[in-house]
């Protein structure tokens, strides 16, 4: 049994601007294990950190995979709790690691993009859908009369 499905049509209630986090990595040569792994098994601490001390300022995330890239979606709370978490914690020990033992190798490689949303520039729509992305990391509402359409529901981020 999965996760609970919501029946109907969804949205989130506007909480404000909020910070985008994409980061990952690529195995590049399969054949180098003693490369890749170590940066796979850093990972699940630094998640487990973010779950359990909310106050760090993660509001969820979702993760996604093929053969070779590993994708994690995040959703902080602000640019300026994303860059003093990556400055600090397990993030920290784990880029120093990261240096130390991969360095320019190509290997592996890793990847992050961060982008700014603020509260006017997003909708959001779920469909018959567990609680997901933004929906997770924020308050899952149903949509209304007013939240119909994804014009209406940027219109009313905007007023």
């Amino acid at each position: 049994m999965g996760p609970k499905v919501f029946p109907g049509r969804f949205t989130v209630e506007n909480e404000g601007d909020f910070t985008v986090f994409l980061i990952g990595m690529r195995i590049n040569k399969l054949s180098a294990i003693h490369k890749w792994l170590p940066v796979v098994l850093a990972m699940p601490p630094m998640i487990q950190e973010l779950y359990t001390n909310k106050n760090i300022g993660c509001l969820g995330m979702e993760n996604f995979a093929n053969f070779r890239t590993v994708l994690m979606v995040q959703y902080w709370r602000s640019e300026e709790d994303l860059m003093s978490y990556a400055k600090s914690g397990r993030h920290l020990k784990a880029w120093a690691n990261f240096n130390k033992k991969v360095g320019n190798n190509h290997a592996v490689g890793i990847y992050h993009e961060t982008y700014n949303v603020t509260k006017e520039n997003f909708e959001v729509f779920y469909g018959n859908m567990p609680r997901f992305g933004l929906g997770k990391a924020m308050n899952h509402t149903p949509v209304t009369a007013d939240t119909h359409t994804a014009k209406d529901r940027l219109r009313k981020q905007r007023m």
